[in-house]
């Protein structure tokens, strides 16, 4: 797994030598736009619109426009001396906290942590320490030249590093539009509700998930690659309810979701046995 950072992790006067690897990846089809006419891949220059003429990199410099138009120019050399400066810092664990008091809202990115050279024994201890007391640690990281706020928790028995939004970073929820004030509902549309998702209640199994799309289209990508001709069926739309009550929708959703019950035993089919048994039954007598 490739190593994308090196430093340590401190908390008091501990200090343990780490390493950050990806834990996820991007799984995404990437599409390359290429020319209708001769297939040539697009070629994308960096053009400067008043010149008229291309710009090498050597000609570009770094701006913050502070306001429609007009930029503050920062020298290379001053983003250099800050990134340095902020380069010699390990990971901080500033707080312990409890995981369920962190909305999934601030979490960003998740990268395994590995220990370095002669880390292991702390590392271990950091890990059983984390995991008795069911408690995570607040962080603070530069990845990138920027400085982040990070969650250190335990995933099996790997210590995982969650990059986190700084609350600044976080929109404000009251200026979300058209949300609903308190509504007045039935406690029988609240019963059934609840009722449904009782019913598609299930333990977590990420496996069972899938990108259809993306295998549709690594599919599609392999037929066209071997030369077979290509056939798109139109696939089957889920079937979808024209009920506009919110009861009768909530009950209609209840019933798709209801387990298929057990074949009873036709009566009519017992009768004819017990009918049958009882004649045997008097024929013997007699």
């Amino acid at each position: 797994m490739h190593t994308m950072w090196k430093g340590s992790i401190s908390f008091g006067l501990v200090n343990i030598p780490i390493k950050l690897h990806a834990a996820t990846e991007d799984k995404d089809i990437k599409l390359r736009n290429l020319h209708s006419k001769c297939h040539s891949p697009i070629k994308y220059e960096k053009v400067c619109p008043v010149c008229d003429e291309p710009v090498e990199q050597s000609d570009i410099v770094k701006a913050y426009e502070y306001t429609k138009g007009k930029f503050i120019v920062l020298d290379e050399e001053e983003l250099q001396a800050l990134k340095k400066e902020n380069e010699d810092k390990a990971v901080e664990i500033l707080d312990f906290v409890k995981i369920n008091e962190v909305d999934p809202i601030y979490f960003s990115r998740s990268y395994y942590i590995s220990p370095g050279d002669s880390g292991s024994k702390a590392y271990a201890l950091l890990r059983e320490a984390l995991k008795e007391s069911e408690k995570v640690g607040i962080a603070k990281i530069i990845i990138r030249a920027k400085e982040q706020l990070a969650l250190l928790r335990v995933f099996h028995n790997t210590l995982v590093m969650e990059t986190i939004h700084f609350p600044d970073e976080v929109r404000n929820f009251a200026d979300v539009p058209n949300i609903p004030a308190e509504e007045k509902i039935a406690k029988k549309e609240l019963d059934t509700a609840l009722l449904l998702i009782d019913q598609l209640t299930t333990t977590f199994e990420p496996e069972k998930y899938t990108d259809e799309y993306r295998q549709a289209l690594l599919e599609l990508i392999e037929t066209k690659k071997n030369g077979e001709e290509v056939v798109i069926t139109n696939q089957q739309q889920p079937k979808t309810s024209n009920v506009t009550d919110l009861m009768a929708a909530l009950q209609a959703s209840i019933d798709q979701t209801k387990p298929p019950q057990p074949k009873k035993e036709k009566a009519t089919t017992k009768s004819k046995k017990k009918k049958s048994t009882s004649a045997a039954k008097t024929k013997k007598e007699a």
